[in-house]
């Protein structure tokens, strides 16, 4: 039923949750509009206020149940309906894997149309809380208000948060009281230093205007037990720098890296600045089986590390090495995956935009006495070219683990060229997997699928798809 009072809010009465959708909505159908809904689990019945209305389709919140579903439980968080981070925490994990595998089946055949074996049972994370070995908070003095403090006095309320963004708002941070993401002492950190900069009028920084003291929190661990801690200022006052980084030397003395960046730019991004090592050592150590990687503040390393230890031992059990082949290692970041298999090649090519990540690359090597890997630096299409080929040799097998969006037509067409026996296509995203899958299957057929879940209480599902050339084109 439809509420139509002049004025009023469209309000849809008794409405099923049907599905799990994108971005970590559900699914609502009504008269033939889809309608996309937070914070909901398939199988609810609600009633559904619509706040957007599209030309095909709606989006709301749902502010009466009627029925709750069967895989709905009790969310750990007390920020879950307003912080975006952990959308499905209210739905049971078994129910929250079935629907990231169904992801990837989804877009394989809708998306690719592609023809495929049966899916292997996605990898659960052995942990669903506290899995994080990187967060990144953010200072405001525009807190996002809760629905009882709405009424109150502007002049009483404290506006200054320590945390994440609202989603879809550039402005606006909800303040965090404990997050179930990272194991302590994070906590601790954040609130201590909270509490410290209100303690000592400190400004939080305002992203209208471009002022403050403060600007971001960054806290990274290691399964080594390294914590590594990085302030992000707003000022260069050195005063101001020297009173808060002592004070965590001071309160926090198992951080064994701790750093500060002065950001006086009009964006967050601290890609292209330079760490100031306060105290402590230079990087974090993160083991996997028999390898040591290091971790700089800059560095990309997977943020699951128990979950990125089983997608790399998929992708090297995918690419069948015997210890001849030349390996290239598309968008190989840090080189965690490149250093990982090369034991078991004869070489390994390493190919990434980011110049640092290629640095670090090379340092991870060193350090485990590994003399088989190059990497190189530069946009993926300039440099994967026939002379850069001809030069490194044939590839026998390409991993590939691009971005998001996944990889460029022209990437492609070069892979369809240098036509190696194996592709292990890694990604972060099975709409784009799948895409490209569908311009790789001219001379490639998918011989094995399998799912990983990197990140719990989440939509995002991590995919690793084994291709193998076509017997007619083989050598």
């Amino acid at each position: 039923m439809r509420r139509k009072e002049k004025g009023a809010p469209l309000i849809l009465e008794n409405i099923e949750i049907l599905d799990a959708g994108a971005e970590g909505n559900a699914i609502a159908r009504h008269d033939d509009m889809v309608i996309f809904v937070p914070f909901v689990v398939p199988g609810d019945v609600c009633d559904i206020r619509i706040v957007s209305r599209k030309r095909r389709f709606y989006e709301g919140r749902a502010i009466l149940f009627h029925k709750y579903s069967s895989a709905r439980v009790e969310p750990v968080c007390s920020h879950f309906g307003t912080c975006g981070g952990c959308r499905w925490q209210g739905m049971a994990y078994d129910e929250q894997l079935r629907f990231k595998q169904k992801q990837v089946s989804d877009n394989f055949s809708r998306i690719g149309h592609l023809d495929y074996p049966e899916i292997r049972p996605i990898l659960a994370s052995s942990n669903t809380e506290y899995y994080r070995n990187k967060l990144e908070y953010t200072f405001s003095p525009f807190r996002w208000l809760k629905q009882d403090e709405m009424g109150t006095d502007p002049s009483e309320r404290d506006m200054d948060a320590l945390g994440f963004h609202i989603p879809g708002m550039f402005d606006r941070i909800i303040d965090i009281d404990k997050c179930y993401l990272q194991p302590e002492p994070t906590n601790e950190i954040r609130l201590a230093v909270k509490l410290f900069a209100k303690s000592n009028g400190l400004s939080f920084y305002n992203i209208r205007k471009f002022t403050g003291d403060l600007r971001n929190l960054i806290i990274r661990n290691s399964n080594t037990g390294d914590l590594m801690v990085i302030l992000v200022f707003g000022t260069d006052d050195t005063g101001i720098i020297e009173l808060v980084m002592n004070f965590l030397v001071q309160k926090f003395p198992e951080i064994s890296s701790l750093y500060y960046v002065v950001n006086q730019k009009h964006n967050d991004t601290i890609s292209d600045l330079e760490p100031v090592l306060y105290s402590g050592k230079a990087f974090n150590t993160e083991i996997m089986e028999n390898l040591q990687f290091q971790i700089g503040p800059l560095s990309f390393f997977q943020t699951n590390s128990v979950q990125a230890l089983g997608l790399y031992r998929i992708a090297r059990e995918f690419a069948g090495l015997t210890g001849r082949e030349i390996v290239y290692d598309l968008y190989t970041g840090t080189g965690t995956i490149a250093n990982f298999v090369a034991a078991d090649a004869l070489k390994v090519i390493g190919i990434e935009y980011v110049e640092a990540a290629v640095k670090d690359a090379g340092i991870n090597s060193a350090i485990n006495g590994i003399g088989n890997t190059r990497f190189f630096a530069g946009d993926m299409v300039k440099v994967l070219t026939p002379e850069f080929i001809a030069e490194h040799g044939k590839p026998d097998v390409i991993i590939t683990d691009p971005p998001r969006a996944g990889m460029h037509e022209k990437v492609v067409m070069r892979i369809l060229e240098a036509e190696p026996s194996r592709i292990v296509y890694v990604s972060c995203n099975p709409a784009t997997q799948a895409r490209d899958l569908s311009l790789l299957r001219e001379k490639y057929s998918i011989k094995a699928i399998q799912p990983v879940d990197m990140f719990p209480h989440t939509h995002h599902v991590e995919n690793v798809c084994l291709l193998v050339l076509n017997e007619a084109r083989a050598d």
